[in-house]
């Protein structure tokens, strides 16, 4: 493989904290914003670090650092994911937190933004070790969390089970207060809806997408990288509006079916085999820069950060691109993608189905009361099209990019909060 080859399929060296914080710039440049404001809206309110020692079975500890970061408060308590992934560090979650604030601003529900993290292998480990981590961490930070102050979620690497840990272990230390974590399983308060939720607002997306481009859903060909919660659940149900999955991928292998992935077919065969997809026998085993190249209508970045750069995005052969991931396109890439005229639905708005899902559930349990699934969707629906009406106006109206009208437009929401409430003179 040629160095180029291998460029092109890993991740960029730029990090989610620059991919950020140059989006974040260009935003507040056009906005006009005085040095002093910007500067606050850049900065954390509050940064944490904190030991994860990790008692193996062979008899060693391993001490994981483990991370929350609470960026902005205006407009309401801290909400952001917790992930267990190796890559997780202070500036990561930095950018992830600051992130969330934009994405909850746009989505116009009442939070600001959060993010946690610890850098263990979550993917190498059994449940009894994630069980151990994550009861350590919320030991370690549950004085930050609250269910009017700091709510968590799950995120790369954790799941509602890891979600029923953080809130049994809070629990004990502060009393039954299910609403201090969202993306619960059912039987403890969780919604319904709330699993699918990322992947159902990828979907929403892509449709809306496909209308302002000239595009019907049904028959659309897609591809999907990345294979976790939101992308099989992008893939899931993007086949049920009536798409074709040509192309899938996780972090192990990547298949093709030019004539569509069964992906019910697909989910079965990973419950019984276990997270590879090489052997599926519905479709064929490709590379990651095969997988870059499937002519298609959508390509869905559903994995990591720095996925789509300046090495493979002139590679995309699609007609618009959703971003399931946070930051899977640097800014380089996303003016290659502008100049072959690629529409593309920024992550700030285009992964907003969980946020919004989890406002859902933290509502829910504030009341201890339960919404039916048809009500979570319907409601999930209603918001994800203001919010993407809401940016699509403003980019028309301002002529930029829908990734810098979000940006400009959370923004915007957070600075007449903050103004609002006095914590800063406009």
């Amino acid at each position: 493989m040629s160095s180029v080859t291998d460029a092109a399929v890993q991740r960029a060296e730029l990090s989610n904290y620059e991919i950020v914080n140059h989006w974040f710039d260009v935003a507040t440049e056009r906005l006009e914003l005085r040095d002093g404001i910007a500067g606050v809206l850049r900065t954390p309110y509050r940064e944490v670090q904190v030991q994860v020692p990790l008692r193996l079975p062979d008899g060693s500890t391993q001490t994981y650092a483990g991370y929350r970061v609470q960026h902005n408060a205006a407009r309401g308590p801290f909400k952001g994911g917790i992930r267990f992934h190796p890559d997780v560090d202070l500036d990561e979650v930095r950018a992830l937190a600051s992130l969330m604030t934009w994405k909850t601003a746009i989505a116009g529900i009442p939070f600001g933004g959060a993010k946690g993290g610890v850098n263990c292998p979550a993917y190498d480990l059994g449940p009894r070790e994630l069980e151990r981590i994550a009861r350590t961490f919320m030991d370690n930070i549950d004085l930050l969390l609250g269910p009017n102050r700091d709510i968590a979620a799950p995120d790369v690497g954790t799941n509602a089970q890891t979600m029923a840990w953080l809130m049994d272990e809070y629990g004990k230390m502060h009393g039954h207060a299910p609403a201090v974590v969202t993306g619960k399983p059912i039987a403890l308060e969780g919604s319904y809806g709330r699993e699918a939720a990322t992947g159902r607002g990828v979907v929403h997306m892509l449709e809306h997408a496909a209308e302002k481009v000239g595009l019907e859903p049904s028959g659309m060909r897609v591809v999907v990288q990345g294979f976790g919660n939101v992308g099989a659940w992008t893939a899931r149900l993007s086949q049920r509006l009536g798409c074709s999955v040509v192309g899938i991928s996780n972090r192990d292998a990547a298949i093709r079916n030019d004539d569509g992935i069964d992906v019910e077919a697909l989910i079965e065969f990973r419950r019984r085999e276990g997270d590879g997809l090489g052997d599926f026998p519905g479709a064929e085993r490709i590379s990651a820069l095969e997988l870059l190249q499937i002519p298609c209508e959508a390509f869905v970045p559903a994995a990591l950060g720095g996925m789509i750069h300046k090495e493979n995005a002139g590679l995309l052969d699609c007609r618009i691109v959703v971003e399931g991931a946070n930051t899977p396109t640097t800014p380089a890439a996303d003016e290659i993608l502008a100049d072959r005229d690629v529409y593309v639905v920024p992550d700030v708005i285009a992964n907003a189905g969980g946020v919004v899902v989890s406002y859902f559930e933290w509502v829910q349990n504030l009341q201890h009361f339960r919404w039916s699934e048809r009500e979570v969707n319907e409601r999930l629906a209603d918001i994800l099209q203001r919010a993407f009406r809401d940016v699509t106006e403003h980019a028309e109206r301002c002529g930029t990019s829908l990734r810098v009208a979000a940006y400009e437009l959370g923004i915007e929401r957070v600075v007449e909060a903050a103004t609002t409430r006095g914590y800063i003179t406009a």
